[in-house]
């Protein structure tokens, strides 16, 4: 049955028994799949009134708050439901989701632990619970969650999220298999009538994302729309997921392209919106990362339909058209895992704001570092610091005496188990210094303290790579072979910084403890580092708009796209 006229099929039902509390229920759900957050509250309310504070009835209503993102008062709601229907596995995993975002991380892990527990042969809730054990840092029984994971994911046994199996150490293939898993999800999905690329004119150019404000996704584009502003071959629209917070990159965004809000509307209604602006090209700029709408991108509102920037993988579904990419960090030997046809930008894939200026560095004291020793730093999201990687950061601290690791301050107890994993290495665990999360500007600053960035394996730094080289912090990252885990490797490629790419943890281990014995040695090297940003293209964003633009109009004229001039 196709999910709109499940849909309908169930609007019909408690039409004809508006006592029916399960259909009521079941109304909640299909709603709220459809993104129309107030027709699901109105069912889930309905359902409490005729079943006054049943679980079922509650947790819809708090899954309608988390989604709405009044996340205490979901997980108020959630947590009642769990306490009246202990054994409810669902209920127990939206609790964690509700816990999660309302900053309860702790609590959240226990919650994934309780709903694993309930149903531990289904592997999404394992990945669920696996994916936030990484964030706290927790690596108890992550090898097995992991491998069960793993295991269900070859043996095409139900859907876990691919951003987070992005964070295991699998190859491209499995990466393959796990979205195509998730995609399948959405094959019931009925798209819109076929749409063709308009033969005339600017090309329309769409990109859908709920980063176009503070966010990763609006610090990394933002000079590249503003430098695509003058080219009359282009019309750019920014679809925006995520409500206007009055950011300065928000309203450098909107003075730059045309700037759509779209929070908070059922899909299908973002998907007409974007046919009837008569969009060409759409780019996800979220893909399987939180926040996405694949809703949205199954019902093909564009004709070209390109996955770039913020999922760095396959997306697995045949809804997407091509990857945007470069011949580092997605060389031809990954293009069999790739279910999109690969297109490779001449230079980096990812481009950055070549406008932002660097504020000067505070003092170590302020930052809670010692006046003396080198400081090697990781600010890599704490899911990325996994054993392996902090096994060998670990190693090089070691290696050079009196230097400290500087991160980033993870959720709940993060901090505390990585100090334990550092005593049980044999390092002080005075050692590890952490940064709480800090306005953008006044983090950036902070990169001029540090000596040397340690990568992450298998999950890369990425903006953080690109924030670190802005502002003059050299990279060391160890290559894998996945897209997630090249992207600190193309940066340093493109930059020519080629010695700091090295092949396994052992090269990892000498270069960066070399460097840290070596004072002389890492002062060329951020030289160099100053050097190569100047005269790279790796943040010539002119010159990136230029590619882009060229890129787009030929993948239009393989559609019959005649030119923006002809019109």
């Amino acid at each position: 049955m196709q999910p709109a006229s499940q849909r309908q099929q169930l609007q019909q039902a408690v039409r004809r028994q508006p006592t029916d509390f399960i259909a009521w229920v079941m109304l909640a759900d299909a709603e709220l799949e459809a993104g129309d957050l107030a027709a699901g509250e109105q069912a889930a309310r309905r359902a409490l009134q005729l079943r006054p504070r049943h679980p079922e009835a509650l947790a819809r209503l708090g899954r309608v708050a988390w989604m709405a993102g009044a996340h205490g008062d979901a997980a108020q709601l959630l947590g009642e439901a769990a306490a009246s229907a202990p054994q409810h596995p669902g209920i127990a995993l939206w609790l964690g989701h509700a816990l999660e975002d309302a900053g309860d991380a702790e609590g959240a892990a226990d919650a994934y632990r309780r709903a694993h527990a309930l149903l531990p042969d289904e592997p999404y809730i394992a990945a669920q619970r696996l994916a936030w054990q990484r964030r706290l840092c927790d690596w108890q029984d992550v090898d097995a969650l992991s491998r069960q994971v793993r295991d269900a994911v070859a043996g095409g046994r139900g859907a876990v999220e691919p951003f987070a199996f992005l964070s295991e150490d699998a190859s491209a293939a499995e990466q393959l298999a796990c979205a195509r898993l998730r995609a399948a999800q959405f094959s019931g999905v009925r798209p819109l009538p076929p749409a063709s690329v308009r033969p005339r004119g600017p090309l329309r150019i769409g990109l859908l994302s709920n980063g176009f404000g503070a966010h990763p996704t609006g610090l990394l584009t933002v000079a590249v729309f503003e430098q695509l502003r003058q080219d009359t071959a282009l019309d750019i629209h920014l679809f925006a997921l995520d409500r206007d917070a009055g950011s300065p990159i928000r309203q450098r965004l909107r003075a730059a392209t045309r700037l759509h809000d779209v929070a908070g509307l059922r899909h299908a209604d973002v998907a007409a919106r974007i046919r009837a602006e008569g969009i060409d090209v759409l780019f996800d700029l979220r893909g399987w990362g939180g926040g996405g709408v694949p809703e949205v991108l199954a019902l093909r509102p564009a004709p070209v339909q390109v996955n770039w920037l913020a999922y760095p993988g396959t997306s697995g579904a045949p809804w997407m058209d091509v990857v945007l990419a470069d011949d580092f960090v997605l060389p031809a030997t990954l293009e069999a895992y790739f279910s999109e046809r690969v297109v490779r930008l001449p230079r980096a894939f990812q481009p950055s704001d070549n406008t932002r200026a660097l504020q000067p560095a505070p003092s170590r004291a302020a930052c809670g570092l010692p006046e003396h020793g080198v400081v090697f730093c990781c600010f890599n999201n704490s899911y990325k610091l996994n054993p392996r990687s902090m096994a060998r950061a670990f190693q090089v601290l070691q290696g050079v005496p009196g230097s400290l690791l500087w991160l980033l301050s993870g959720p709940g107890r993060a901090d505390a188990r990585l100090r334990d994993a550092a005593r049980a290495a044999g390092v002080d665990p005075v050692r590890l210094v952490f940064m709480a999360k800090l306005p953008h500007a006044q983090y950036l600053a902070r990169y001029a303290l540090a000596d040397l960035f340690l990568d992450t394996h298998p999950y890369n730094a990425h903006t953080t790579a690109s924030d670190a080289l802005w502002a003059g912090c050299p990279v060391l990252t160890c290559p894998g072979d996945t897209f997630a885990a090249r992207v600190a490797g193309s940066l340093n490629h493109h930059l020519g910084l080629h010695a700091m790419n090295v092949a396994d943890d052992a090269a990892f281990i000498t270069r960066a403890t070399a460097l840290g014995n070596d004072p002389a040695a890492l002062a060329q090297l951020r030289m160099q580092l100053a050097q190569a940003r100047a005269g790279s293209g790796l943040f010539d964003m002119a010159g990136f708009a230029a590619d882009l633009s060229r890129m787009l109009q030929q993948l239009a004229s393989e559609r019959g796209w005649q030119g923006a001039h002809t019109a």
